[in-house]
C-alpha cells in the first residue's frame, strides 16, 4: 500500500495516538483547538506531498513541504504551519523539546501502526516523510527560538526601563526635598545647623547614596547597607521633611508619639525614601485642608508604620494596581507612576511588606510592616 493511502485510511487513528501521547506528557495541557493546528494539519500536508510525488508532480510536492534542507527564500505550506505551531507553543509556555516531540509523536505513531498492520513502505516514501518532518521541526523550532529571544529582549528592555525609572524618581524626590529645604532656609533666614538644615543634609546624603548604588549596579557590585535603628528616630526624621511638604500643600500633618525602644534592622536610607514616597503620595492626593496622620507601633513581632490620608478612597480594584510600575491614579500626571512601586520594592528588600487599606469615602491607610528587631 502506498504511504499516502495508508495515512489517509488511518488518519483518525494516528491523530488519536498523537493526542494520547500529548495528554500523557507532563505540563503539556492543550485545548482541542490548539491540538488541531499542529500534527493534524501537518499530517494532511504530508499526505498531499506524498500524493504529488506519486503523481510525479515534484514542484507541487516541494511547494507543499519544501526541499531537503528547507526552502531558503520562502517557507513552504508545511513551513508556514510549523512556524505558527512553534509560536503558539511558546505562547502556551512550552519548551523547545516539546516542539520537537509533537512531530516526533507522529513519526512514532506512523512507524508503530505500520508495523502493527504489516504495511511496508518504499524507501523513497520514508525519505519524503523524513524530509517533511525535518523541515517542519526546523521551521517550528526556528520560530519558537526567534519569538522566545524577542520576548526575553522585550523583558530585559522593560526591566531596564523600570530600573532607570526607579532611579530617576528617587533622585527627583531627594532633589525636590533638598530644594524645598533650601527655599525654607532662604525665606526664613534659618540656621543651617537647625532642623531644616538637617533635612537638607539627609536629602543630599540620599542623592549620594542613590548615585553610588547606580554606580555599583553598573559595576555589578551592589551591596546592601543594613543597620539597626530605632523607629522613634526614624519617624522623627521623616516628620521633619513631611512638615515642609505639609506647609507647601496646606494640609495638616499629625504625628502620633512612638514608643521608645522599638527598633528594626534594615537599609535606613531606602526605607526612609519608601516612607517619604508614601507621605508625598498622601500630600499629593489628600483633599486640601484635611489631615494626614503618621503613626508607628509594634504588634505581634512586627513594626507597623501607617500613613492615613484623606484622598476620598480608591476606585474599585485599585488596591493592588497602584503598586504596579507606571500606574497613576487621578488627573495629576506630573509624576512617573513609580512612587508606590519603588516604595514596595524597597520595603520588600528588607523583608517587609507594604499594603494599602481603602476607607471608602474617606481615604487610604498605607502600612509598612517590618520585622521587629530584638536585642540579644
Amino acid at each position: 500500500m502506498m504511504m499516502h493511502a495508508f495515512l489517509t485510511n488511518n488518519r483518525d487513528e494516528l491523530i488519536g495516538r498523537c493526542k494520547a501521547k500529548v495528554a500523557a506528557r507532563p505540563k503539556r495541557a492543550a485545548s482541542e483547538a490548539q491540538l488541531s493546528n499542529g500534527v493534524p494539519m501537518f499530517l494532511s500536508q504530508l499526505i498531499r506531498t506524498l500524493q504529488a510525488e506519486d503523481a510525479g508532480e515534484h514542484d507541487q510536492s516541494f511547494g507543499i513541504s519544501g526541499s531537503s534542507g528547507g526552502d531558503g527564500l520562502a517557507l513552504s505550506e508545511i513551513g508556514i504551519a510549523a512556524t505558527a505551531h512553534g509560536a503558539s507553543l511558546l505562547a502556551l509556555g512550552y519548551t523547545v523539546d516539546q516542539v520537537v516531540h509533537d512531530y516526533g509523536d507522529l513519526c512514532q505513531a506512523i512507524t508503530d501502526l505500520a508495523f502493527e498492520r504489516d504495511a511496508p513502505f518504499a524507501v523513497d516514501e520514508f525519505r519524503t516523510l523524513n524530509r517533511c518532518l525535518d523541515n517542519a521541526i526546523a521551521d517550528a523550532v526556528m520560530e519558537f527560538t526567534v519569538q522566545r529571544d524577542l520576548r526575553v529582549m522585550s523583558e530585559h528592555t522593560r526591566e531596564a526601563k523600570e530600573r532607570v525609572g526607579f532611579l530617576v524618581h528617587e533622585l527627583r524626590n531627594a532633589l525636590s526635598t533638598a530644594s524645598v529645604a533650601v527655599s525654607a532656609l532662604e525665606f526664613g533666614n534659618l540656621p543651617v545647623a537647625g532642623a531644616t538644615g538637617a533635612v537638607l543634609k539627609r536629602s543630599l546624603a540620599t542623592l549620594g547614596l542613590l548615585i553610588d548604588r547606580a554606580v555599583d549596579e553598573v559595576r555589578q557590585g551592589t551591596q546592601s547597607d543594613r543597620e539597626v535603628f530605632t523607629i522613634a528616630s526614624f519617624i522623627k526624621d521623616a516628620e521633619s521633611a513631611a512638615r515642609l511638604a505639609a506647609d507647601a500643600t496646606g494640609c495638616e500633618l499629625r504625628v502620633e508619639p512612638v514608643q521608645e525602644g522599638i527598633s528594626v534592622r534594615g537599609n535606613r536610607a531606602m526605607l526612609h525614601a519608601a516612607l517619604g514616597n508614601l507621605l508625598q503620595n498622601a500630600f499629593k492626593f489628600t483633599h486640601p485642608h484635611t489631615e494626614i496622620t503618621l503613626r508607628a507601633y509594634s504588634s505581634d513581632g512586627k513594626v507597623l508604620i501607617e500613613v492615613h490620608d484623606h484622598c476620598g478612597g480608591l476606585p474599585h480594584g485599585m488596591d493592588q494596581a497602584i503598586f504596579r510600575p507606571f500606574t497613576q491614579r487621578g488627573a495629576d500626571r506630573t509624576g512617573l507612576g513609580l512612587g508606590l512601586a519603588i516604595a514596595r520594592h524597597s520595603v520588600e528588600a528588607d523583608f517587609g511588606t507594604l499594603s494599602v487599606r481603602d476607607v471608602p469615602g474617606i481615604g487610604c491607610v498605607f502600612t509598612i510592616g517590618l520585622p521587629l528587631h530584638r536585642s540579644l
